[in-house]
């Protein structure tokens, strides 16, 4: 699943629109990916409009539009924004087509777990504002991550690092990176970390989506290779710290990879 700087990455590929008309609407999924929306207010309100403005949060995107309308999308599992030409014919797999003079906006999604939601109004939709500050934010204090932690204190710290509320955008990947340059196992309860792991911690959480951010969510590039992220996908890989085969379980729900010698 994308996670916060795959969605920066996908954000911006839709930057090549913006200040341009969309001329025509094509839309396609309405019972999943729109769950939930008003697909032809969707179709009728964005036709003329210009794309003035884009965002992303956690693991959401907010693409506003002239005329007080506003697009919100979730990547799901599969979901991709990407830039076609003029000309382009989408398939059943495309389901945002936005066309204008000289390009087409598209969003597609082969498993149909993402999500398209719409809003017409002046503000933001509430349910962009809804949920924790963005890590990468000086509103993700590590008091406030602390109060998080300890208020889930019976859940495995895996667990808790996937809690979008407190959390946004961190994902699988990101969480087992995390707990690995924090030196905690994934299995240990949140309430059962010291001060000095939750400083780690909270240490390791804005490093993590600083550093992909400026990497992947630049140019969706790889981080330095002393990453855990480049050991954790195939079986017999090795710790980056100690050279440890890392360990592998389902926790939180999640198949997750960690070295057994250096966290605890």
């Amino acid at each position: 699943m994308p996670e916060l700087a795959e969605v920066e990455y996908f954000r911006k590929r839709w930057d090549a629109g913006l200040g341009e008309r969309i001329v025509a609407v094509q839309l396609h999924g309405e019972k999943r990916i729109f769950r939930g929306a008003d697909v032809r207010a969707i179709e009728r309100r964005l036709v003329r409009q210009k794309l003035l403005r884009s965002r992303a949060r956690g693991k959401q995107m907010l693409f506003e539009f002239s005329g007080d309308n506003w697009i919100g999308i979730h990547l799901g599992m599969s979901g991709k924004l990407r830039i076609e030409d003029e000309k382009f014919y989408p398939t059943k797999h495309d389901h945002v087509v936005l066309r204008q003079r000289k390009r087409t906006l598209v969003f597609s999604d082969a498993r149909q777990f993402g999500r398209v939601r719409f809003h017409h109004g002046a503000d933001a939709p509430g349910w962009w504002e809804a949920g924790g500050p963005e890590i990468h934010s000086r509103q993700f204090t590590k008091a406030r991550m602390q109060e998080f932690v300890r208020r889930h204190g019976r859940a495995p710290i895996k667990a808790v690092l996937l809690l979008q509320s407190g959390f946004p955008g961190i994902g699988n990947w990101m969480a087992d990176e995390i707990l690995w340059r924090a030196r905690i196992a994934p299995r240990r309860q949140g309430g059962k970390l010291t001060e000095a792991q939750l400083g780690a911690l909270w240490r390791s959480t804005r490093f993590v989506a600083r550093a992909s951010l400026l990497t992947i969510g630049r140019d969706n590039s790889n981080p330095p290779q002393n990453w855990l992220l480049h050991e954790r996908w195939t079986a017999g890989g090795k710790c980056p710290r100690d050279g440890q085969t890392l360990r592998r379980a389902t926790v939180g729900g999640r198949t997750t990879a960690w070295c057994a010698r250096c966290q605890r």
